[in-house]
């Protein structure tokens, strides 16, 4: 079973709970699903299970997968723990950076630059992930880096969300530049500070989302 295929079938059932084409509540039916998509069951039924682990879904004994909605609240609860954690990743990667870590922090963010120049936020939100990624390995804490990651994975329908706000991905970006820069200076406590405002929804990007959210 091909990764690809996998991956394509979850973004497109993650797109369709995001734009409430399937409703909170609502049973995913394998067999409909692998009709729609034209595909086995077998990579739906993977699909669903990696939306189960972010929480998009849950899968209930003899009902199958249910669409789940945490709400608005919760939501924002997540980014203010994701905002914190990965401010102290980047606080540890400031201070533990090895070559390696910055040849892969490099390159993680010329590809960001790529998705980000040709406007193509879906690009840009599998990109961004693995210069967060590349972060969280920098900061040479196993823990953390399982946690941040976890978290991270979690909130990844509600960040592909926040990426399609007007101008976020240039504004995600340039937000990048200065986190590398800091990042490389060995300025700890700056790296924290930028990348807890860089993950943080509060005030307009929150009122952002939540709009986004209420239109879906």
């Amino acid at each position: 079973m091909s990764e690809n295929v996998v991956q394509r079938l979850r973004d497109e059932i993650e797109n369709g709970i995001i734009s409430n084409d399937f409703a909170p509540g609502e049973r995913l039916d394998e067999v409909q699903l692998a009709t729609r998509f034209g595909v086995s069951r077998t990579p739906i039924r993977e699909a669903l299970m990696q939306l189960n682990a972010i929480g998009l879904v849950e899968i209930r004994p003899r009902r199958g997968a249910i669409v789940i909605d945490p709400g608005p609240h919760r939501i924002f609860e997540m980014f203010e723990v994701m905002a914190e954690i990965e401010g102290m990743a980047g606080s540890l990667a400031a201070r533990r950076l090895t070559d390696a870590d910055r040849t892969a922090i490099l390159a993680a963010h010329a590809d960001c630059k790529r998705s980000s120049s040709a406007g193509d936020s879906d690009a840009y939100y599998y990109d961004n992930e693995r210069f967060h990624r590349a972060i969280y390995a920098a900061s040479h804490n196993d823990f953390l880096s399982e946690q941040c990651v976890a978290l991270h994975r979690r909130l990844q329908p509600y960040r592909r969300l926040q990426l399609r706000v007007r101008n976020r991905v240039a504004t995600s970006f340039s937000e990048h530049d200065t986190v590398v820069e800091a990042l490389f200076a060995g300025d700890a406590e700056r790296a924290r500070t930028l990348l807890r405002q860089h993950v943080s929804i509060q005030g307009e990007r929150f009122s952002d989302l939540v709009s986004t959210l209420s239109r879906r």
